[in-house]
């Protein structure tokens, strides 16, 4: 109760803030008439039993709100000004995970979607601007939550096929040209990065019911975006970013964990190494142009609030089974404004390992066996989150 007291007082103090922005704006121009948008078209397809994907085709961009409802299942998706069309009249609207469809016109300009369910789905919505002959989309994919009942089978080969319950998506920070922070005996941190990704990813493919993805397997540089893009694509249900830090002074030890800040890092020090881990586009010769427009999309997207406070508790516990191999910088879960954590719809966190201008914590680092108690320790602290998510 105290986590979802607290999550909701952060929710509280932004809509407040947006609100007022917004109240402040409107009283500057008239109020639109009638929505200047329309729903054309709802395409409906099932690829397996565990997934249905619902299309709504737009006459222009549109900003959307998602959230479910339970007794019964429903998804509702709330279109910001649009206006209703005979295209919700659609054929097969039934499948494995869906009942049906029906919509509402609200008083301030919304068009309702509500998406009956069979039972409890995992949602994920995402945009799409026109492309060849398709125009404005708005893509909303429900996955099954639990493995589908299987009957027993022997072959290794049929066990192997089953879809996993959790996908987990593995960050390497840095690579390629962008090294990342060197430590005085030459480590560099994309390489530790990526060799306790690897033995991350080994610890969770031999678990039963998770799977790791890595967002890049080499040693190569992969932008910011593409990295969340990568997670999203595979439907990870947990994003890990894993880095070593580095500080002008060589005292500085121990491991830190981060969640995503909407008002930017929680301390100087927070701000600095933020601006850092960014600013590795650039390094590799990618711009984040469009970095405003996503942070604008998380503002407007209010399931960022609930994203932020499961990343926060994952965060903790990650934090927690850390603390039981390496020393700890700081036994709070800090927050900053990282580019790899902007995904609106997945528990997203970034470690650093530990201080790789440290030279005791940099011999430690090097050492494949304190690189597999790491990657064992952040593994639990994915599961006793889970564990504990699902018995909430």
């Amino acid at each position: 109760m105290g986590a979802i007291s607290t999550a909701r007082r952060v929710f509280l103090r932004r809509a407040t803030r947006v609100g007022l922005s917004l109240a402040l704006f409107g009283a500057a121009r008239p109020a639109l008439a009638r929505p200047n948008r329309t729903l054309t078209g709802i395409r409906i397809s099932q690829s397996d039993d565990d997934h249905t994907r619902v299309v709504f085709d737009l006459t222009g961009d549109v900003e959307h709100r998602l959230f479910t409802l339970a007794d019964p299942h429903r998804v509702v998706i709330d279109l910001h000004d649009t206006r209703q069309s005979e295209a919700l009249a659609v054929g097969r609207t039934k499948t494995s995970l869906m009942e049906g469809i029906r919509s509402a016109s609200k008083n301030n300009g919304r068009l309702r979607v509500v998406l009956d369910l069979h039972g409890k789905v995992r949602p994920r919505s995402f945009a799409l601007r026109p492309d060849g002959n398709a125009g404005h989309r708005l893509v909303v994919d429900l996955h099954a939550t639990r493995l589908s009942p299987t009957p027993i089978k022997t072959s290794e080969q049929e066990r192997k096929r089953r879809k996993p319950e959790y996908v987990i998506a593995i960050d390497p920070g840095h690579g390629g040209r962008d090294p990342g922070a060197i430590g005085k005996r030459g480590t560099r941190e994309k390489d530790v990065a990526l060799s306790v990704a690897k033995r991350m990813k080994a610890i969770i493919n031999r678990s039963e019911g998770y799977r790791a993805i890595l967002t890049r397997d080499g040693d190569r540089f992969v932008s910011l975006r593409n990295r969340v893009k990568k997670a999203r694509a595979a439907e990870a249900d947990i994003f890990v970013s894993l880095h070593a830090d580095s500080f002008k002074s060589p005292r500085a030890r121990g491991a830190s964990v981060y969640a995503l800040s909407l008002s930017g890092a929680s301390s100087e020090a927070a701000r600095w190494i933020a601006e850092k881990e960014n600013a590795s586009d650039l390094i590799g010769g990618i711009s984040l142009d469009d970095k405003d427009d996503l942070i604008a999309s998380v503002l407007l997207d209010l399931s960022q609030t609930a994203t932020i406070q499961d990343s926060l508790d994952l965060g903790s516990d990650v934090l927690d089974n850390i603390g039981k191999v390496s020393k700890l910088n700081n036994k709070q879960v800090q927050q900053a404004g990282f580019a790899v954590l902007k995904a609106p719809d997945m528990p997203s966190i970034l470690i650093e390992t530990a201080f790789l201008s440290n030279p005791n914590e940099e011999r430690k680092l090097r050492n494949p066996k304190h690189q597999q108690k790491l990657a064992r320790a952040v593994f639990a602290g994915i599961r006793n989150h889970l564990a504990r998510r699902s018995n909430a």
